[in-house]
């Protein structure tokens, strides 16, 4: 269902939400999802549900910007896009109907307890992480039987993710494009590029039986466009290489601290 709610003064800051939700989420590669559904239950007292579907509607336009964005700077690759984002298609499907066995409560319980598992992997994997080949993109766009399955389970994870809670569902498609040693300009253009086919898939699935609030979506996309079309910019003048670990360490602390708030309030 689509609906105008009441217009609040508090809607007044979701563009300054959106703006700095754009300008980061598509630097790191992700569309920014996790952030909304937080911000607009803990924030704003909308409910769970609401906030789920309202977060994919917000997060489209900037999804499509950004990917633009990181399409003409040559920061997607085509091949594992498709990989990751047809199974994310059947799992963005599989969460809609996942959202809808839970209420409001269980639904923002889960999403805390989802934000604590993502915030530890995150920790985990960077003291581990290896350094990505910086040659993936010019070994040619043939990739073997075995990353095809890997890049599908990530992908399939992402989608299940994006459709249960409204978010990127970007997390294991980072970790999956990073497992398969992409250098890291290529991870964040097209786990990016991914988001953007699982949140249409999860939207499609809500608007027809979840409930999306178009003033809210107004307010946060006049923000978060403007984001978007500036974060690969941005991007292409820094030298995230260096400060990649320390840019995942603080993602990783702020989406901990997130989950604790969503469980214990």
């Amino acid at each position: 269902m689509i609906f105008y709610s009441e217009f609040q003064q508090s809607y007044l800051w979701l563009p300054l939400v959106g703006l700095i939700v754009g300008l980061l989420a598509s630097m790191i590669g992700s569309g920014g999802g996790f952030f909304f559904p937080f911000i607009l239950i803990v924030f704003f007292g909308i409910t769970s549900h609401v906030a789920v579907a309202t977060s994919l509607a917000a997060t489209l336009p900037l999804c499509i910007v950004g990917s633009v964005g990181h399409y003409r700077r040559g920061n997607i690759h085509s091949r594992l896009v498709w990989i990751f984002g047809v199974a994310g298609i059947l799992g963005a499907l599989g969460g809609v109907g996942i959202t809808r066995l839970m209420d409001t409560n269980q639904l923002k319980m889960a999403f805390g307890v989802y934000s604590l598992i993502l915030a530890l992997v995150i920790f985990l994997n960077n003291r581990k992480k290896k350094k990505a080949e910086p040659d993936l993109e010019n070994k040619g766009k043939r990739l073997k039987k075995l990353q095809l399955v890997q890049g599908s389970a990530y992908g399939l994870a992402g989608g299940i993710i994006s459709g249960t809670f409204g978010t990127s569902g970007s997390a294991p498609v980072l970790a999956g494009l990073v497992a398969l040693n992409a250098p890291i300009r290529m991870v964040i253009g097209t786990s990016l590029t991914v988001v953007l086919i699982n949140t249409v898939s999860a939207l499609a699935g809500h608007v027809l039986i979840g409930e999306v609030d178009l003033t809210l979506v107004l307010f946060l996309t006049a923000g978060t466009v403007i984001g978007a079309a500036f974060g690969p910019r941005l991007l292409g003048k820094m030298k995230i290489e260096r400060s990649e670990g320390h840019i995942r360490q603080w993602f990783a602390l702020i989406i901990l601290i997130f989950g604790l708030i969503l469980i214990f309030t």
